[in-house]
């Protein structure tokens, strides 16, 4: 056993990246504070092939010294908007035919792992305000809210953790990696 070098890893490159088919999954980041995160999860949405980042309301844009510290170069081959609200994103997402899904606990949130995406269903997830969470204005307007089960003494997990864990959820069953 070896670590892989870069040639190995037979990694994309950021033309291809552009050319190749992307999972259905939009990423919406709702008032995001931390540049840190953000980065953060443009490199998430460049390892699962994220079809596109809304960024919304306070959630900074690249370019910027503290996004692209951790970035890592994803915000070149990752596609991104600006909206200048969360609620304009949904609009945008809801009339190209996408399923609104919040990530937060609420009265009637389901359980990650008993949440499975209809086939053939664009998707767009909505990651919350590190301290607010997701605006319950922006509650008012999703299809499904999906929570992470949770343990401890903390009720929630910080947002770039968050989306690795939604986001390779959601990509291992559209993609069937795991069967169920």
């Amino acid at each position: 056993m070896h670590k892989l070098n870069m040639n190995e890893l037979n990694r994309l490159t950021v033309g291809e990246f552009k050319m190749v088919e992307k999972i259905p999954i939009v990423i919406v980041l709702d008032n995001i504070r931390s540049q840190n995160n953000i980065g953060s999860i443009f490199r998430t949405a460049d390892a699962f092939r994220i079809s596109e980042l809304h960024l919304c309301g306070i959630t900074a844009t690249p370019p910027h010294r503290e996004i692209h510290k951790t970035a890592l170069g994803s915000t070149e081959s990752v596609s991104w908007k600006y909206f200048p609200s969360t609620m304009d994103s949904i609009r945008e997402l809801k009339s190209k035919g996408f399923k609104i899904c919040a990530i937060e606990q609420t009265t009637y949130s389901i359980p990650i792992d008993r949440y499975y995406p209809p086939e053939n269903v664009k998707i767009a997830v909505i990651f919350g305000n590190e301290v607010r969470g997701v605006d319950e204005n922006v509650i008012q307007e999703v299809d499904i809210c999906i929570e992470i089960p949770q343990f401890g003494t903390k009720h929630s997990l910080n947002i770039s953790v968050a989306v690795g864990i939604v986001i390779w959820d959601l990509f291992r069953k559209i993609n069937n990696v795991i069967k169920m």
